[in-house]
């Protein structure tokens, strides 16, 4: 029996609407960046949950995956020919080089 791993796209989500687009934990208005600064201020769990008692472990590690991911990403693009990337709200943009920035907007 396969079991799918749950990635943190199942539970992050970015919506223009909530927090101004900020990535954040699904069914709240908690942003992903605010969970990894109180750890990051206070690495206790049960610190974190009384502060944010509608979050669950599974919350937690997709958040922190996401800012895996979004190190991981940044860190791939830092080469001269590739520049860097990342989004805002509803789009992607790729700095080519100092000065020049692409934007992509993302399809729903």
């Amino acid at each position: 029996m396969a079991v799918e791993k749950t990635t943190y796209l199942d539970r992050i989500t970015e919506n223009p609407n909530v927090m101004v687009g900020k990535p954040v934990v699904r069914g709240t208005s908690i942003p992903v960046e605010r969970v990894i600064a109180h750890l990051a201020h206070q690495p206790d769990l049960e610190d974190l949950f009384a502060a944010y008692p509608e979050l669950t472990l599974d919350d937690v590690k997709a958040c922190l995956e996401y800012a895996h991911t979004a190190v991981t990403n940044q860190h791939a693009h830092r080469d001269g020919s590739r520049g860097y990337s990342g989004h805002v709200g509803g789009s992607s943009f790729i700095v080519v080089k100092p000065g020049t920035v692409r934007v992509v907007h993302r399809g729903k």
